[in-house]
């Protein structure tokens, strides 16, 4: 029987723990908890986003902004109903809910400090998508506008898929499709980012 102290405690990677996943601001609000049924799929899963995918974004960048990551299906489909910003439960492209035995899934809603400054000023949020695109094995990735923030999603099969609700709108790239720029036109988009670091982790 996992506790809630012993689950936050939990540590999924280098630089996260499952702590900073369990926040959320539509449960505190309406008194939900945001209690795994299943702790240790959620904590496999979400070990795989953040070994994966959220690791080395911070290695990169510097620290990064969770700013919602892991939902209880109560919760996710509370906020559904009351249109709080949550897709349906069994939306094909939610992310939130990492225990559906039957979806291998684990996604968090990220800003990155560094891109969101530049953003600010103008930067381009493609940029940022095709530098993922070229440095991470995500599956999907869903812009938003405030802060240039970003759904991004692991699966064991990933997808390749791009969205965003930021201009130009709409799908950059599909599952199986080529992007519409070249390797050297999406380079000089991110030549001044730093140096990419993947994390190379000790036998």
């Amino acid at each position: 029987m996992w506790s809630l102290e012993t689950l936050g405690r939990q540590r999924l990677s280098r630089h996260f723990w499952m702590r900073e996943f369990l926040m959320s601001e539509i449960g505190n609000f309406h008194e939900i908890s945001n209690i795994p049924d299943d702790p240790d799929l959620a904590l496999a899963r979400g070990r795989a986003l953040a070994t994966s995918l959220l690791d080395p974004l911070e290695e990169t960048f510097g620290r990064i902004f969770v700013r919602s990551g892991y939902r209880s299906a109560r919760l996710n489909a509370y906020g559904n109903t009351h249109k709080l910003n949550c897709a349906r439960n069994d939306y094909p492209l939610e992310c939130h809910i990492w225990d559906l035995p039957q979806t291998e899934v684990a996604g968090a809603s990220i800003v990155i400090p560094w891109f969101a400054e530049r953003y600010d000023l103008g930067r381009d949020w493609r940029d940022l998508a095709w530098w993922m695109h070229d440095h991470l094995d995500y599956s999907e990735i869903w812009f938003f506008p405030k802060l240039c923030a970003f759904n991004l999603t692991w699966r064991p099969e990933p997808q390749r898929r791009i969205d965003s609700y930021i201009a130009p709108r709409g799908c950059l790239l599909r599952p199986g499709a080529e992007p519409v720029e070249t390797v050297q036109q999406r380079r000089a988009r991110y030549r001044d980012f730093p140096p990419f670091r993947e994390i190379s982790y000790p036998n």
